[in-house]
């Protein structure tokens, strides 16, 4: 078993996850966020059962994540 730390967003139009310590991009999204947590777990599993179990970035695990802002000029 494989646990991941996911991401949750909320936009206008639904949710986005994604999970954190993988390799290659992995999302899921739903009208709510458990839909959009299941619909990650999901592709997670298909991503894992493509690409093999070297995707998982083992040697780095994320122990902690955090959301904040920063600006940017440009």
């Amino acid at each position: 078993m494989y646990r991941f730390k996911i991401v949750v967003e909320k936009h206008p139009d639904g949710y986005v996850a994604y999970p954190l310590g993988i390799e290659g991009v992995v999302v899921g999204e739903g009208r709510t966020a458990a839909e959009a947590v299941a619909d990650a777990r999901s592709a997670i599993r298909f991503h894992i059962e493509t690409f093999g179990a070297e995707v998982i970035e083992q040697s780095t695990p994320v122990l902690d994540a955090f959301v904040t802002e920063a600006s940017v000029t440009g």
